[in-house]
């Protein structure tokens, strides 16, 4: 009977010992600090932006590094160093930025490396059109700004005109 209740002692002090280790991001070896979960919705003039990456900057450089997520379907999910790791805390410059191929231009494959070739790129992205205002793609003209806190955040953003 003893031998139990050493045992499960032994397993709920291991329990409770993992949970810290994990709650307390002890066991993070990336160096880089504790991220913490941040998603959330794009829409603009009220409706949702279907595709596109968003980009959480430091406000400070010296105070954190750049997250990043793609949108899809109005929502989006950050990446620092691991997919959807979230973002270190503290305050960061957004800059959303939102394409849709124009359809009429082609590229050929069979002239220049086809769709690897930089200039084809180039092409290709000078032709797309912008789904929201490019100001929004901007970190000098983007008025848009985020707080991460020390939790799972949501932070949803209305573009408009």
């Amino acid at each position: 009977m003893m031998r139990g209740t050493n045992f499960g002692s032994w397993a709920v002090a291991t329990l409770c010992a993992a949970a810290l280790v994990t709650d307390f991001g002890c066991g993070d070896d990336t160096g880089i600090g504790r991220r913490y979960p941040v998603s959330g919705k794009v829409t603009y003039n009220g409706n949702s932006v279907e595709q596109g990456l968003i980009t959480f900057t430091p406000d400070k450089p010296e105070g954190g590094r750049v997250a990043s997520g793609t949108i899809a379907n109005g929502s989006y999910t950050l990446t620092t160093l691991g997919e959807n790791d979230g973002a270190l805390p503290g305050t960061y410059k957004v800059t959303v930025v939102a394409k849709k191929p124009d359809e009429s231009v082609r590229v050929d494959p069979s002239k220049g490396g086809g769709g690897r070739n930089p200039s084809n790129i180039a092409k290709v992205a000078k032709a797309a059109k912008d789904i929201v205002p490019a100001k929004y793609g901007s970190l000098e003209k983007s008025d848009l700004t985020a707080v991460v806190k020390e939790q799972s955040n949501t932070l949803n953003f209305e573009l408009k005109d």
